[in-house]
């Protein structure tokens, strides 16, 4: 199954997430247990919302800046932003009803 997550870099972020679409946003790193764990969940989820929502996932080893930027310290940590403003946030691997939930009441 081909990924359906999109890569988002601190270049293309900004862009991204002022979308009036809920935008989900992983934040993850490769060396990182817990995100392995809901790195597939992600990418179903990005399957599941195709042209309902738009998810992705930022290297926080490859783009420093956005990560920085929201002061983000432990991983993964998954955001929810809608016209270019964050209004959900999940801080660590949690079962994939709760990322659909917090997704389905942006939409």
């Amino acid at each position: 199954m081909a990924d359906k997550a999109i890569q988002i870099t601190d270049a293309n972020f900004a862009e991204l997430i002022k979308s009036d679409t809920p935008v989900l946003v992983d934040f993850w790193a490769e060396w990182c247990g817990p995100c392995k764990l809901i790195g597939p969940v992600v990418e179903q989820i990005a399957g599941e919302y195709e042209g309902k929502a738009i998810v992705g996932k930022l290297d926080v080893d490859a783009n420093s800046a956005v990560p920085a930027s929201f002061g983000i310290r432990s991983i993964p940590t998954l955001m929810i932003f809608k016209n270019g403003e964050m209004v959900d946030k999940i801080v660590g691997a949690v079962p994939k009803h709760i990322l659909t939930s917090k997704l389905e009441a942006q939409l």
